[in-house]
């Protein structure tokens, strides 16, 4: 791999002598082996893979079109065991002084009495919600999902970025990139010991099954619509569920109970996952003119007949202001240091911070404390004077809204760009994705690594350019053994990683499960019991995942190996029978589109047959161009 570290940022895979990471060895070895043009092959291969299952997000008020493939770069980051072992603990803390603070503030709101945090900061935040106050959520969890970003600064020390603890998007992303990853890029994993993020969609079924008010609970995700930006991830989530995705005209409530309108009759809901702002949750609480909510909905919240997860009122704490404080909760309710730091922050509406931010604007990033995707936002150095003139007028306006920080230098990790066929540096952060339980903190060991794809860009909001990678956790700390660097290099046996990821995932039978289309998603009455395996249609007898098994040995056909020889292919019929087999698959992706029909029939046998792949041109996608 030709690449240039540089020495301005940490860079994740190489040290400043040049000298790759340990726990990156394994990688570099599979990435020389494979070479560019392969490796660049099937880039093309999963930008393919992407269009055809509607991997998309949309940007709002943008002229190319509202929606858009996710840009995902193939190079995977990859965290060693003994620090995410750090991230995991810091993150456990984390979460539980902020559902300690929420549960304080809409209740004796001690915190407040002794002035550890400001009263005005709670009480004047835009996500403080009155209409809750005295309500205790089932089990005391107003943060059931939490989403954390964590940067590394310029000396690598992970830094909590900011809490997105009222909606957090993204995860559909972290599971969808993985899944690629394994039929692309099948030995990559081979040998590494990659601990499996596939049990996801289990245990967070288990989680909202845990807080209904009644035993068997029915659970819904509840979407403003196909035209928000996150909705593949609604209906993603849904279908891995095995729950319904419904709009607010699909629910009403009667009785003082929540209930959904079916081809059956009328359901009463349990459990709601709410993928829409507070704002617009019930007209008749907050929004009088919000059409995407079910009115009278807080009303049943409040006599504990629903459970919404997240909990209404949670987005206080996200509140980029009150986020200075958190290392102060922790201290406060749990007494203890905090174990991941914040990023230095200084706040609008304390005259000494907003006097700092004013007079180094230029130096600074300031943003709105309500915002969010990038938006909001400016960075000092990349702006003209004038930008930074108009922006600190808003600032003087309203102080309590803003708040800056020092320019952090993101770390970097190599990223493969088209346009040039070689590896660049490219910032990046982390989005680890945690469920609180009433017992338990389950944290996917992973995460959404987003990527700056713009170059020289330190913003990685994917509506502001920026892209995905997937994100190892390993169950060592590197280099790989030499026997799984012999399994990864000539595919002897099957690989430990794979092995953890079906004792891992598969046990709870969740993500893997062959999910059926949007419309026919199953309700809740017939999901499994949470704890319970189910028998998977697409499994083979001995528990793996039929899938892993069959497009293992399809990609293993236009290896390198075989590539670099001249001869027919492994054998020139298996790519014909594995892609009518794969036809057979009912698994098939939120929009309709079946991966394997699409992507495998067409692309690999072709590439199993033709042994002269390497030449062939790339197929163009969206990864790394900036749209």
């Amino acid at each position: 791999m030709k690449y240039e570290p540089g020495e301005s940022f940490f860079d994740e895979m190489f040290a400043v002598d040049g000298q790759v990471r340990p726990h990156y060895q394994g990688l570099q070895e599979y990435i020389d082996s494979l070479g560019v043009p392969e490796f660049q092959r099937r880039h093309g291969m999963l930008d393919l893979a992407f269009r055809n299952q509607g991997i998309t997000f949309t940007v709002y008020g943008d002229s190319k079109g509202t929606e858009r493939t996710f840009p995902f770069d193939p190079v995977p980051r990859v965290i060693p065991a003994s620090e995410w072992a750090h991230l995991e603990a810091g993150l456990t803390q984390r979460v539980k002084a902020l559902n300690l603070f929420l549960n304080d503030i809409y209740g004796d709101a001690q915190i407040l009495n002794d002035n550890v945090v400001p009263g005005e900061l709670v009480y004047t935040s835009a996500h403080f919600r009155r209409e809750v106050h005295g309500v205790t959520p089932p089990g005391g969890i107003y943060t059931h999902i939490v989403g954390s970003d964590l940067i590394r600064d310029e000396k690598g020390e992970y830094l909590v970025l900011e809490d997105n603890l009222r909606s957090p998007s993204g995860v559909s992303y972290l599971l969808s990139n993985r899944d690629a990853m394994r039929r692309i890029y099948p030995k990559m994993f081979e040998g590494q010991g990659v601990r499996s993020v596939q049990h996801y969609a289990t245990s967070l079924l288990s989680l909202l099954q845990s807080v209904s008010p009644r035993d068997n609970g029915t659970v819904v995700v509840l979407t403003p619509g196909m035209y928000n930006s996150a909705y593949f991830e609604h209906a993603y989530l849904a279908q891995q569920m095995g729950v319904e995705l419904v709009e607010g005209r699909d629910l009403f409530v009667d009785a003082g109970r929540v209930w959904m309108r079916t081809t059956g009759g009328r359901q009463q809901v349990d459990v709601i996952y709410r993928r829409i702002d507070d704002d617009f949750i019930d007209p008749l609480a907050f929004r009088r003119d919000s059409a995407l909510g079910v009115a009278g909905l807080i009303e049943v919240y409040r006599q504990g007949r629903v459970a919404i997860a997240n909990a209404v009122g949670t987005g206080v704490a996200d509140d980029k202001a009150v986020y200075a404080y958190v290392p102060d909760m922790i201290k406060y309710y749990l007494n203890e240091e905090p174990l991941l730091n914040n990023v230095p922050t200084f706040l609008g509406s304390e005259p000494d911070h907003l006097e700092h931010i004013l007079a180094n604007a230029g130096n600074m990033v300031i943003k709105a404390v309500g915002e969010a995707g990038g938006y909001g936002m400016l960075i000092g150095p990349a702006s003209t004077e004038e930008e930074v003139a108009d922006f600190l007028v808003k600032v003087r306006g309203n102080p309590r809204d803003f708040i800056g920080q020092p320019v952090v230098g993101l770390s970097r990790h190599p990223t493969f760009y088209e346009d040039s066929s070689a590896f660049e540096g490219a910032h990046i952060d982390l989005r680890p994705y945690i469920l609180c339980g009433k017992d338990e903190v389950t944290i996917v060991p992973g995460g959404l690594t987003r990527v700056a794809l713009r170059r020289g860009s330190l913003v990685v909001n994917s509506s502001q350019g920026g892209g995905s990678k997937d994100t190892w956790v390993l169950d060592h700390d590197g280099p790989v053994t030499p026997q799984g660097q012999n399994q990864m290099m000539h595919g002897d046996g099957q690989s430990q990683s794979q092995g953890q990821s079906q004792s891992q995932g598969q046990s709870g039978g969740g993500s893997q499960s062959q999910s059926q289309s949007q419309g026919q998603s199953q309700s809740q009455g017939q999901s499994q019991p949470p704890g319970q395996s189910q028998p998977q249609a697409g499994s083979s007898p001995g528990g793996h995942s039929y899938q892993q098994e069959l497009e293992k040995d399809a990609l293993e056909g236009i290896d390198v190996d075989s590539l670099a020889t001249s001869g027919p292919a492994r054998d020139d019929t298996a790519g014909e029978n594995q892609s009518q087999s794969l036809e057979a698959q009912p698994e098939s992706s939120p929009v309709g589109h079946s991966y394997q029909q699409e992507l495998e029939k067409d692309v690999l046998e072709d590439a199993t047959l033709d042994n002269t792949a390497p030449e062939k041109t790339v197929p163009q996608g969206s990864a790394g161009e900036d749209k």
